[in-house]
């Protein structure tokens, strides 16, 4: 029986929401809370339990840290802008309460995500006696812990990670991105960075292709490689790895919406000045794609999303897939939204579960990797992301390309 506050209101807020109130014997509490409390109250409306709402600015360090002070929750679910976790984790540092998030940390005017900033906040929650759990979504969350689980049932060292993120869906608009097009934006068009040689090695974003057959049906897609952040982690964590990439889909109608709108400036993030006021192009661009909470009842498809591993077992070489499919359509007949904000949802409450019953709690600040993925892998099967594993032949090579730099 444990108290959670959920920080955002967005569509992984919404899964997280749905899905935590369907545990009421582990979440026997739930406030809601954002910066615009009518969206929480829509949440809200949509659940079989009272759940409570409130509205917060994150942003805001002394006024969360009295609110939760005063809600007295066991932990905080941050599900809110990547911008705002230092500020949700000091004011959990300041009320004495445990934190979890799904992203990691990036600052506002820098298009640079790293782990450094929270990584910093190690002794800080040690010494308090609190847990921090950072990246239990899905990728970062579910493949950071495919990833543990595989290096620990199937191979005594793993050398090579391929983390592949297909989706194979279809809502209907010529560009929409299926979450925060600010966020995915800046994701997309970064850098790619990826492990190789006890390094990163940086080339230009999306130059590197593959085409991925994935299995079950869900279909064949062009494949991208760009940098993720659980890449950074897992490479520190798992140092036999020699190579470690990220892989994710994109049809070519959004890849060439997303080249015209670089092209003219869209796509930037420092401030430009329009009719005596600043805005900043990227966040502009946001206010007219389409709303990603919308996408749910026109999205139609399946996602795939998996990690390849290559290693040795017994002093053989083994390659192991281990992968999960969501179907858009079931995710919102369940909760309201698509495949995308289900599959980030689900492994939040999860980790907030693992918190809450005590099986994730060690003073400090960890990514999931660093935690048993057993019982997560479990909940995994029970509420909602069912996953398989299968056996590769070791001579498999994603048959890579170069792709087009954006």
């Amino acid at each position: 029986m444990s108290k959670v506050v959920i920080i955002g209101a967005g569509g992984v807020g919404a899964v997280v929401t749905h899905k935590c109130a369907q545990l009421p014997d582990v979440f026997s509490e739930i406030v809601l809370a954002s910066r615009t409390v009518s969206k929480c109250d829509a949440i809200a409306a949509q659940l079989d339990r009272p759940i409570r709402t409130a509205a917060i600015d994150a942003d805001d360090v002394p006024s969360l840290a009295a609110f939760l002070k005063a809600e007295k929750p066991d932990l905080v679910i941050n599900v809110a802008l990547p911008y705002q976790d230092l500020t949700i984790m000091d004011a959990c540092l300041e009320a004495g309460v445990h934190y979890l998030d799904t992203a990691n940390y990036e600052p506002l005017d820098t298009a640079k995500f790293e782990y450094k900033w929270q990584w910093a906040y190690q002794e800080r929650f040690k010494e308090a006696g609190l847990t921090a759990i950072l990246g239990s979504g899905f990728d970062p969350g579910a493949t950071n812990l495919f990833t543990a689980y595989l290096a620990k049932h199937y191979f005594d060292e793993i050398h090579e990670l391929d983390i592949i993120d297909v989706n194979g869906g279809d809502h209907g608009y010529p560009f929409a991105t299926n979450f925060n097009p600010e966020i995915n934006i800046r994701e997309v068009t970064a850098e790619c960075r990826h492990w190789e040689g006890g390094d990163f090695v940086a080339t230009p974003a999306m130059s590197k292709k593959a085409t991925f057959e994935c299995p079950d049906g869900v279909g064949t897609y062009n494949i991208y490689r760009m940098y993720h952040e659980e890449l950074e982690s897992l490479t520190k964590h798992y140092p036999s790895l020699k190579r470690a990439q990220f892989w994710m889909s994109f049809g070519e109608s959004y890849l060439k919406h997303l080249e015209v709108l670089g092209n003219v400036g869209m796509t930037g993030i420092e401030p430009v000045e329009f009719n005596g006021t600043e805005i900043v192009p990227i966040q502009f661009l946001a206010k007219l794609l389409p709303d990603p909470s919308t996408l749910g009842p026109r999205t139609k498809g399946k996602t795939c999303i998996g990690c390849i591993v290559r290693g040795l077992k017994d002093g053989k070489e083994r390659l192991v897939y281990l992968y999960q499919i969501c179907d858009h359509e079931a995710c919102y007949a369940e909760v309201k939204s698509q495949a995308i904000s289900y599959t980030t949802g689900v492994p939040a409450m999860i980790g907030s579960k693992m918190v809450v019953e005590g099986k994730w709690r060690e003073p400090g600040v960890w990514n999931v990797e660093q935690l048993d993925p057993d019982a997560f892998l479990d909940d995994m099967n029970k509420y909602g992301l069912p996953w398989q594993v299968i056996e590769l032949d070791p001579s498999f090579q994603l048959d890579v390309t170069m792709g087009q730099d954006i």
